[in-house]
């Protein structure tokens, strides 16, 4: 499988990403959340970069430190 690199710099890119990466793997909404035992409702609002305040508050703090995140697919 192809390997695509995304640049996750604010907590809207964070669902951006996810959604992005859940519609290259062909995965609804409702199979991801199921897959990854997320509330579907969360996940939709995470994707249209509703639900971020916690997540800047993290990638603040690991930019802070010097952080940098790698996502890797297993198999």
């Amino acid at each position: 499988m192809h390997t695509r690199r995304y640049v996750i710099r604010t907590g809207e890119d964070v669902g951006r990403t996810i959604a992005e990466a859940r519609l290259q793997r062909g995965l609804t909404q409702e199979q991801l959340s199921t897959n990854s035992r997320v509330d579907r409702s969360y996940l939709a609002r995470l994707e249209a970069g509703h639900t971020v305040q916690q997540v800047e508050r993290v990638l603040d703090l690991l930019r802070e430190l010097g952080v940098e995140l790698h996502a890797t697919q297993d198999g």
